[in-house]
Parts: structure tokens; sequence; C-alpha cells
């Protein structure tokens, strides 16, 4: 369990502005791509790096808020709990994944098995019952 302090939850004028400013660099950075397009005098290279610099700058401007501070613990304890995960080894996943295979093969057996029965049933027997 966290031990830590919760922080509250609302966010202030100066963070919500940083959002905003986030938000308006990355559609600018679209826009301008979309812009510079029209007469193919740029290449679609220079302007996907365009875009990519404006993503990188609206990103940064964003983790400078409450919401990006929380963002960046999130993912420096999720780094921290995955260094804990056990992966399995080559030779254990191979013999999972074989055995998931038999099993998917022997279910879709019995279903088919089960649906030829009851067709059979349905079709055959009780339909030629009523005629």
């Amino acid at each position: 369990m966290n031990t830590k302090a919760e922080q509250p939850k609302g966010t202030n004028a100066a963070d919500i502005g940083k959002l905003v400013l986030a938000g308006l660099v990355l559609i600018a950075g679209i826009v301008a791509y979309s812009w510079f397009g029209r007469d193919g005098s740029i290449s679609a290279s220079v302007r996907l790096l365009g875009v990519l610099a404006a993503l990188i700058i609206a990103l940064t401007i964003a983790a400078f808020t409450a919401l990006g501070r929380r963002v960046r613990n999130f993912v420096g304890e999720s780094q921290f709990e995955m260094r804990k995960v056990v992966w399995p080894t080559r030779d254990e996943t191979i013999k999972t994944t074989g055995i998931i295979i038999v099993v998917v093969i022997v279910l879709s057996l019995l279903l088919g098995l089960i649906d030829l029965i009851l067709k059979s049933v349905i079709l055959d027997w009780l339909l030629k019952l009523g005629a």
C-alpha cells in the first residue's frame, strides 16, 4: 500500500493555462503540417519532424503541471513494479503455448461435434416430425 499523502485533485489556473498552451502548440504543429503540405514545397519528412517537435514541446509543457507530475510518478512506480516481475523462461513459454494450442483444438472439435449433433437433431428429426 502506498503510504504517501494524497495530493489534492484540483487543478489551478496556471496548470490549466499550461495544458491549454500545450494543446495549442500541438494543434499548431498539426496545422503547419497540413498548411505546408498543400503546395508540396516542403517534404513530408521535414513536416513530420515539425509535428514531432511540436509534440515533444507540448509534452514538455504538460509535464510541468500537477497532472504531468502524477503521470511521471505513475510511470516511475510502474517501472519499479516491472522490475519485480518474474518472466517465464523460453522453455516455459513454448510449453505453455503448446498446451494452449492443444486445448483450443480439442475445444473447437468438441464444439463442432456438439454443433453437428444439434444440427442433425433439429433439422433431421424435429423438423421431419412436424411435417
